[in-house]
């Protein structure tokens, strides 16, 4: 059995452990991102990190350069892919303060788009702080993620007496959980477990049908 390594930065536990089930899984196999195959999010994940064309990310006009740049890389194959994304050197991420900020919540959802996409997946048991990690990042990146719903939203943990305001409004929906499972929800993902949706009925039906995520 597999020793569980883990960190008090979840950026790169996630990282590792990313690197080590696309290994597993094959350049082949589905994620949760659309189409995307792991090779292509893999692929996704270094241009993000390493490259300008990564402008294509968040500007749409320009996301035929990121596409471009993502086929350059692909040609390396996953392994030599994988060997690049498993190190921070020479990146704008090396420092553990930025790297936490800026990957832990993207490597965190991504892994488990693998994860989740595989057959007879299940929820992983994380430890009490790494789903504070999540839920600490969840109160950031939620508020635009859940807007398109266009209805007050409160996010309620199940494990902690802990709850966030995404969007303020009279007669929220309130969906309570575990961080982890929020966010694959929240991040725009079918594929949560155990949640439980509180509210106007008419509110919790326009959150669930909305186009949630990035």
């Amino acid at each position: 059995m597999l020793r569980r390594v883990t960190t008090r930065n979840l950026a790169v536990d996630e990282r590792r452990r990313l690197c080590d089930l696309a290994l597993e899984v094959g350049p082949s196999a589905p994620t949760l991102c659309g189409d995307w195959t792991v090779q292509e999010l893999v692929a996704h994940l270094l241009v993000r990190e390493r490259s300008p064309f990564a402008v294509g990310i968040a500007i749409a006009p320009l996301e035929g350069l990121t596409e471009s740049a993502m086929r350059r890389a692909e040609k390396a194959g996953l392994e030599a892919m994988v060997k690049r994304l498993r190190s921070t050197r020479f990146t704008a991420v090396w420092l553990p303060a930025v790297d936490r900020i800026f990957n832990t919540m993207e490597l965190f959802v991504h892994h488990e788009d693998i994860r989740r996409a595989q057959p007879s997946w299940e929820p992983r048991a994380l430890t009490s702080y790494e789903q504070g990690q999540v839920w600490g990042g969840l109160k950031v990146t939620g508020k635009g993620l859940v807007r398109p719903a266009g209805v007050p939203v409160t996010l309620r943990r199940a494990d902690k007496d802990s709850s966030t305001v995404l969007v303020a409004g009279d007669d929220p929906v309130t969906v309570t959980g575990l961080p982890s499972e929020l966010t694959m929800f929240v991040y725009g993902r079918a594929e949560h477990r155990d949640l439980v949706f509180d509210g106007p009925a008419g509110a919790v039906r326009a959150l669930k049908d909305a186009a949630l995520g990035l």
